[in-house]
C-alpha cells in the first residue's frame, strides 16, 4: 500500500503522547486503533482527546465535530486486535529499552511483512530497539514533539538496519497525515531537534552557573533577540545571510569560551540532588515557582501554540 493511501493507524500506548497522536490522526480523518494494557488509561485518554479536540476545534466538548473525530478512535487492551489490518504501527510506550525490544519482537512476529513498525522514542537508539527483531529493515523512528496535535514536526529516523524504502514511505505517510516530517539519516542520540535544543540549554545553564547572568536574564535575552526570528529564519539560513566569513571570524573568537563539557552541568546535578526540580517542586533554576506563575507560563505557551497552528497549517 502506498503511504498516501493509508487510512488507518495503530497507536500503542495511550499516555500523553499516545492520546495526543490519536487526537491528531482522528482530527485529520484517519481511523485510529489505540492500545493500552490499562482500561483506565484508555478511558482517561478518550476524556483527554475529547477535551483537547474541543480546544483545538474551538467547539464545545460533545459537539458534533468533536464527537465525529472521537468516534474514529477505537480503544482496546488486546494487542493483536489493535494492530490487525493496520499498515503502520506507532509505538509510544515507556522509554525502557527492554520493553521496547520485546514489544517490537512481538510486533515483528505478529504483523504482515509490509507493515511499517515505528517507534516514538526520543532518546533510545532505533537500531537497539530493533535488535531482537528478525525484520529490522521495517523498524523506523518517528519522534513526535509534545503536544503532537499542535507541534507539526516529526523526526523520521533511519536506524542502522532501516531500509530506504521504509524511511521514504514513513516520511510520505507523515506528510499526507498533516505533519511536518524531516529525515534524520543517522541513528544518533537526540536525532536532530533535541541535539540543537540541548546544545542551547547547556550554554544557557552554564551562563547561570558561571554568574554571567541570572536565569530570567538568560530567558529574556533569547525571547527578545534571536528567539523572535528563529521560527522563520533557521540558524543555517542566518549564517548564509550574515556571510560565512563573518561567522568564521566570530567562531574563531567565541567558540573556545563556550560550554563544551560532555557531562551535565554541576549546577544542574546540584539542583536535582537538592530536590529543586522546577515546576514539580516550586523551585529550580528560578528561585521560586508559584501556582500563578506556573499557570501564566503554561497558559502563554498553549495560547502561542494554538495561534501558531492556526496561522501555519502544514
Amino acid at each position: 500500500m502506498k503511504a498516501e493511501e493509508i487510512t488507518n493507524v495503530a497507536l500503542l500506548g495511550a499516555g500523553m503522547i499516545g492520546h495526543g497522536l490519536a487526537l491528531h490522526f482522528a482530527k485529520t480523518g484517519y481511523q485510529v486503533s489505540l492500545y493500552s494494557r490499562s482500561r483506565q488509561t484508555l478511558d482517561k485518554a478518550i476524556e483527554g482527546i475529547r477535551s483537547n479536540l474541543a480546544l483545538v476545534l474551538e467547539k464545545p466538548s460533545g459537539s458534533e465535530d468533536v464527537e465525529k473525530a472521537v468516534g474514529r478512535v477505537r480503544v482496546t487492551t488486546d494487542l493483536a486486535q489493535a494492530v490487525a489490518k493496520a499498515p503502520i504501527v506507532i509505538e509510544s510506550v515507556a522509554e525502557d529499552l527492554k520493553i521496547k525490544q520485546d514489544l517490537f519482537k512481538q510486533l515483528d512476529e505478529m504483523c504482515p511483512r509490509d507493515v511499517i513498525l515505528a517507534t516514538n522514542t526520543s532518546v533510545i537508539s532505533i537500531g537497539e530497539i530493533a535488535s531482537k527483531s528478525k525484520n529490522r529493515d521495517r523498524i523506523v523512528g518517528a519522534h513526535f514533539w509534545f503536544p503532537p496535535y499542535l507541534i507539526p514536526l516529526v523526526e523520521v529516523v533511519k536506524g542502522r538496519d532501516t531500509s530506504d524504502e521504509v524511511l521514504d514511505r514513513t516520511y510520505r505517510f507523515m506528510k499526507a497525515a498533516g505533519k511536518f516530517p524531516i529525515k534524520c539519516l543517522k541513528d544518533v542520540p537526540g536525532f536532530v531537534a533535541n541535539r540543537l535544543q540541548h546544545a542551547l540549554w547547556r550554554e544557557a545553564i552554564s551562563i547561570v552557573e558561571n554568574g554571567i547572568a541570572d536565569a530570567k536574564t538568560v530567558d529574556d535575552a533569547i525571547k527578545n533577540s534571536f528567539g523572535i526570528r528563529i521560527a522563520v529564519l533557521g540558524p543555517i539560513e542566518n549564517a548564509d545571510m550574515a556571510g560565512l566569513d563573518l561567522i568564521l571570524a566570530i567562531h574563531n573568537t567565541v567558540l573556545k569560551d563556550l560550554e563544551a563539557s560532555p557531562d551535565p552541568s554541576p549546577l544542574l546535578k546540584e539542583k536535582v540532588e537538592k530536590g529543586e526540580l522546577g515546576f514539580k517542586t516550586g523551585k529550580g533554576l528560578y528561585e521560586q515557582w508559584g501556582p500563578e506563575e506556573m499557570g501564566r507560563v503554561r497558559g502563554n505557551l498553549l495560547k502561542y501554540l494554538l495561534e501558531y497552528s492556526k496561522k501555519n497549517p502544514v
